[in-house]
């Protein structure tokens, strides 16, 4: 049994878009601009919803504020449409590169499956030279700026597809070419990292590192599968980790005041314990949980997501966006919607920030410079 103890923390009183971040959970085909969606579309003879860009905009939260994954997915069908080129894919890459930098990322791994973009004659292998080639030239318009941002590709195999064996090879095949880590993505639920087993035992065999969306649909046995079958060094999202944790609180404390001074009884299950125990960082993405329905069992509303209670517990919690277009955030939002719900300080959004670094698919060398670096910005502003 654990204790766990709700209590305020001060105001902020410094720009929270300033703070150095990483950002590990980012889709490519989730963070594109509205303006650049509808040039492209044009250019493709796609037809959009709408080809003013705010409304367009305002469109994809819309359609992704539904409480359905599923229908949060069909969003895709407009952007993938507009990325089938070497053209495209570069101008996508680069422009989320350079949007990254101007929300305070210093380092990035964008995640998007290069199997949804074939249609127009491209190969896997050119698809991810595209990808890496807008990768770099957004690092370096963003050095021109006088900043700096590191990024990584992580190769994406869609769970209802099968082509994850050849996937994990594309991605161990480009490792020396920006490629930094594997996922599965898509209609979790009815699609276990299980189908993908031989898949991670390849990955596995040649050293390279796989993050799995897990514990966003589907609940504990989509996260047991992704922890054994797809050997996860970290879960996307895996939010419903939480159902895994008992929270008994008293009615009332010992003063008679209310439930935010309470201090409640936890009791961790098996594998809770475990991803705690072992640090599995825990992706989670606050407002495309909300828009998905992936906490809906913990109640409504952003103060019921249990993201806090994991963090208190001291799970691996990180903080990203999943995909800034239709859930209509950045990773500094997310910040803001942390420190209005939950109160948190300076020194919560150091340790999220952390927590991530700490996670990246990095060499120890390059990830020990980037905490120095998150450590050194935080003390400036203390």
């Amino acid at each position: 049994m654990t204790e766990i103890i709700l209590d305020a923390a001060p105001d902020l009183d410094f720009d929270l878009k300033g703070l150095p971040k990483v950002s590990l959970h980012d889709h490519l085909d989730g963070g594109l601009r509205p303006a650049t969606i509808i040039e492209l579309a044009e250019a493709a003879g796609h037809t959009l919803p709408s080809t003013d860009p705010v409304a367009l905009g305002e469109w994809f939260r819309e359609s992704a504020d539904s409480g359905s994954l599923v229908r949060y997915l069909e969003t895709f069908d407009h952007t993938i449409a507009v990325m089938q080129t070497r053209e495209s894919l570069f101008r996508v890459a680069k422009e989320f590169v350079e949007d990254l930098a101007d929300d305070g990322v210093v380092y990035g791994e964008v995640r998007w499956a290069p199997e949804q973009h074939l249609q127009q004659g491209l190969s896997l292998d050119d698809a991810v030279e595209a990808v890496q080639a807008g990768l770099e030239a957004g690092v370096d318009a963003v050095a021109e700026t006088g900043r700096d941002i590191q990024v990584g590709q992580l190769i994406t195999a869609m769970r209802h597809a099968d082509r994850g064996q050849e996937i994990a090879e594309l991605a161990v095949r480009h490792r020396n070419n920006g490629a930094v880590g594997f996922d599965i993505a898509g209609a979790e639920d009815g699609f276990p990292p299980s189908r993908f087993k031989d898949a991670f035992t390849y990955l596995a065999q040649h050293n390279f590192p796989a993050t799995v969306h897990a514990g966003e649909a589907a609940g504990l046995e989509s996260i047991q599968s992704a922890l054994v079958d797809g050997r996860a060094l970290r879960l996307g999202h895996g939010v419903r980790i939480a159902e895994d944790v008992t929270v008994d609180f008293d009615d009332e404390d010992a003063d008679g005041d209310d439930a935010s001074d309470n201090i409640g009884m936890v009791t961790l299950g098996e594998l809770a314990s475990w991803v705690r125990d072992r640090g599995i960082a825990l992706e989670i993405c606050p407002s495309s949980n909300l828009q998905t329905g992936a906490v809906s069992g913990f109640g409504e509303g952003i103060e019921s997501h249990p993201l806090d209670m994991l963090y208190q517990l001291g799970f691996n919690v990180t903080i990203n966006t999943d995909n800034r277009l239709m859930s209509g955030v950045t990773l500094t939002d997310e910040f803001e919607l942390l420190v209005e719900t939950f109160d948190y300080d300076l020194d919560d959004l150091l340790e999220l920030t952390l927590n991530a670094a700490e996670a990246a698919f990095l060499p120890l060398e390059e990830k020990e410079a980037l905490v120095e670096y998150i450590n050194e910005a935080y003390a400036d502003l203390g």
